[in-house]
C-alpha cells in the first residue's frame, strides 16, 4: 500500500538569548526588550554609571540589520528602548548584521 504523506511547512522560530545572570533589574528589562524586539544573535547590555543606571552600553548583533546603514540600526535600537533612554544620561551602542 502507497501512503502519500503531505509536507507540512513549519516555521523554526528561533529562541531568545538567555540574559547572564549578573544583570541588575534595569540591565534586565532593556536585555529583554531588546532581546523580545530584535531576535539578536549576540546581546550585552551594561550599566557604566557606576551603578545609578543613568549610562548604559548597549551591544547588539542581529539578523534584522542585514543591509541596513549602521544609523538606521542605530534608530531601531533606540525605538526599543526608546521610553528607557529617556531616563538615562546617555548610551553607548554597538550594533552588527549578522
Amino acid at each position: 500500500m502507497l501512503r502519500l504523506y503531505r509536507s507540512f511547512s513549519t516555521t523554526v522560530r528561533r529562541l531568545n538569548l538567555a540574559p547572564p545572570a549578573e544583570l541588575d533589574a534595569q540591565e534586565l528589562h532593556v536585555f529583554k526588550k531588546l532581546n523580545a524586539a530584535l531576535e539578536p544573535t549576540r546581546l550585552q547590555v551594561q550599566d557604566i554609571s557606576g551603578g545609578c543606571g543613568s549610562m548604559y552600553a548597549i551591544e547588539i548583533a542581529s539578523s534584522k540589520f542585514k543591509g541596513i546603514p549602521m544609523v538606521k540600526q542605530h534608530r531601531l535600537v533606540n525605538e526599543v528602548i526608546a521610553e528607557e533612554i529617556k531616563t538615562w544620561h546617555g548610551v553607548r551602542l554597538t550594533t552588527k548584521a549578522d
